[in-house]
C-alpha cells in the first residue's frame, strides 16, 4: 500500500474521518487529500502523524485552516468564505458520519443527536458542490426504526439523505457491501452512498456493478487470494506462543506492568501478512501491547473456549455457565474471517489465547498495513468512554483502508468514463 504512487485521481475533501482509514484508502488509490475533518484529538493525531506528516502524507493543507480536530460546525462557522472558494476546485467529498445511533448490533435510537450529523455532510456538499461523493456508514444506516413493537416507524434514515443530496443536482447509488469480498479479514458489511453531478455523463454505468468488476483484479494486484482471508490468516504470526517470539516490557507510553510482544517474522507469512507488513524493512508494528488480565479473567477466557462455538456469539445458556451478562463476547474461528470489530475489545477473544486482541492485531482485521502507526491512549473507561477516541476505538470505527482503496479505484473508473463521454459529446457537438 503505498499512498504516493499514483497521484492523479483528483482533490478529495474527507469529513468524519477518524483516524483516517478512509483517507488512507482513498489516498493509496491515487486521491490527492485536501483536508480532513475530525473532531477527536487522538483520533487527528494518529491522521495527522500517518497521512500529513509521515510516509501516507498525501494532504496539501491549505493554510487558512489549522491542523488541528474541529467539527464541520465550527467550519462552517468559521471559515464560509474559504469553504465558498472551493467551488469548482473540489473533486470528492467523502465520509463517514458517527453510526451508533444507526448500528444494528447497539441500542438503535433514532433521537441520538449523532444522527443528525449527516446534515452536516450535505450542507458541505451545498457549499463545495464537487463532482463526486462518497458515504459509508454501517449497515443499519438503510435500515428503519422500529416502534418497539416490530413495527416501521421512521423511513430509513439512508432515504433522508438520498433525496437531501438528489435535491443538490446529484445521480446517487447505494448498495451493502461486504469488507470480506476486497481482502478485508472481516464480515463487515457496510452501507455506501455514492454521488455522481448531474452534468456529468455516466451513460448506462452503474457504480456497484462496475465495483463487482474490478473485485478479482483488486486483489489479484494485492496478491491476496480471491476468497474470503481467515482469522488465522491475517494475524497468526502475532500469537504469543510462537516459539521464535518472546514477551518483553512494553516500550510505550502506558502504565508499568504491561507486556507486548517481541516479534519476529516466522520463515512463511501469508499473502495477506505479507502485504501488511510490506512497508516496515524489519522494524517492529507499533500497538503491540497485551493487556494486563487478571488471574481469574483469563481462567474466564479459557473456559469460554472450552464451551464456546468458535466464530458465534454466546447463547444464554453458555453466558449462565460463564456467569457473564455481556451479550456479544464471541471466540474468533481461526478458519473464517472476523465477526464485525467493535469498538469494545472485549468483544472478540482471540482464537487460541485466553486474551482479548492486540490494537495491531485488530488493526491487521480491519487491514491497517503494519507501518501505520496509532497514537493516543489505549481504551478510556467510565464517563470519558463515550467523549473519547483511544486507539482501540479508533480501530473499531474505521473505513477498512482495503476497501477505501477499493472505492477510490472505483471512483477513478468513474472519473475517467466522465471524461471521456464528455469528450465524445464534445466531439458531436463540433461535427
Amino acid at each position: 500500500m503505498d499512498a504516493n504512487n499514483k497521484m492523479k485521481a483528483g482533490v478529495y475533501i474527507d469529513l468524519f474521518s477518524g483516524c483516517g482509514g478512509l483517507s488512507l484508502g482513498l489516498g493509496c488509490a491515487g486521491w490527492q487529500g485536501l483536508f480532513a475533518v475530525e473532531k477527536d484529538p487522538m483520533a487527528f493525531s494518529t491522521l495527522k502523524h500517518n497521512m500529513i506528516d509521515g510516509k501516507y502524507a498525501h494532504f496539501n493543507w491549505p493554510k487558512w485552516l489549522p491542523q488541528k480536530s474541529t467539527t464541520i460546525q465550527e467550519l462552517l462557522k468559521q471559515y464560509p468564505a474559504e469553504l465558498s472558494g472551493l467551488n469548482g476546485k473540489v473533486d470528492l467529498i467523502a465520509g463517514g458520519p458517527p453510526c451508533q445511533g444507526f448500528s444494528l448490533a447497539g441500542m438503535r435510537n433514532s433521537k441520538d443527536p449523532r444522527n443528525k450529523l449527516s446534515h452536516e455532510y450535505i450542507k458541505m456538499v451545498d457549499i463545495i458542490r464537487p463532482k463526486y461523493l462518497l458515504l459509508e456508514n454501517v449497515r443499519g444506516f438503510s435500515a428503519a426504526f422500529s416502534n418497539g413493537k416490530g413495527e416501521s416507524k421512521k423511513k430509513p434514515h439512508s432515504e433522508i439523505v438520498k433525496a437531501a443530496i438528489e435535491k443538490l443536482g446529484y445521480r446517487v447509488f447505494t448498495s451493502l457491501v461486504n469488507c470480506q469480498e476486497f481482502g478485508v479479514p472481516q464480515q463487515r458489511t457496510r452501507f455506501i452512498m455514492m454521488g455522481v453531478r448531474n452534468d456529468l455523463p455516466l451513460g448506462n454505468m452503474e457504480p456497484f456493478e462496475l465495483l463487482n468488476e474490478i473485485r478479482l483484479p483488486f486483489l489479484k494486484d494485492k496478491g491476496l487470494p480471491l476468497r474470503p482471508v481467515t482469522v488465522k490468516e491475517a494475524i497468526c504470526d502475532l500469537e504469543t506462543t510462537r516459539t521464535e517470539c518472546s514477551l518483553i516490557e512494553y516500550s510505550g507510553e502506558s502504565p508499568k506492568g504491561f507486556k507486548q510482544l517481541a516479534y519476529i517474522p516466522p520463515k512463511n507469512l501469508t499473502d495477506f501478512q505479507i502485504l501488511m507488513r510490506k512497508g516496515l524493512n524489519g522494524s517492529q508494528p507499533n500497538s503491540m501491547r497485551l493487556a494486563r488480565h487478571k488471574a481469574s479473567t483469563c481462567e474466564k477466557f479459557k473456559l469460554i473456549h472450552e464451551i464456546c462455538r468458535p466464530g458465534y456469539v454466546l447463547n444464554s445458556h453458555e453466558r449462565e455457565k460463564i456467569g457473564t451478562r455481556k451479550q456479544a463476547i464471541c471466540v474468533l474461528d481461526p478458519q473464517r474471517p472476523s465477526k464485525t470489530l467493535t469498538t469494545l475489545p472485549d468483544d472478540l477473544l482471540h482464537y487460541k489465547e485466553p486474551r482479548i486482541l492486540t490494537v495491531r492485531e485488530s488493526a491487521r482485521i480491519q487491514s491497517f498495513p503494519d507501518d501505520f502507526d496509532f497514537k493516543g491512549k489505549y481504551t478510556t473507561g467510565g464517563k470519558e468512554r463515550t467523549k473519547e477516541c483511544p486507539r482501540y476505538t479508533q480501530v473499531g470505527n474505521a473505513v477498512p483502508p482495503l476497501l477505501g482503496e477499493a472505492l477510490g479505484e472505483l471512483l477513478t473508473r468513474i472519473a475517467s468514463r466522465n471524461k471521456a463521454l464528455s469528450h465524445r459529446e464534445e466531439s458531436t457537438d463540433a461535427n
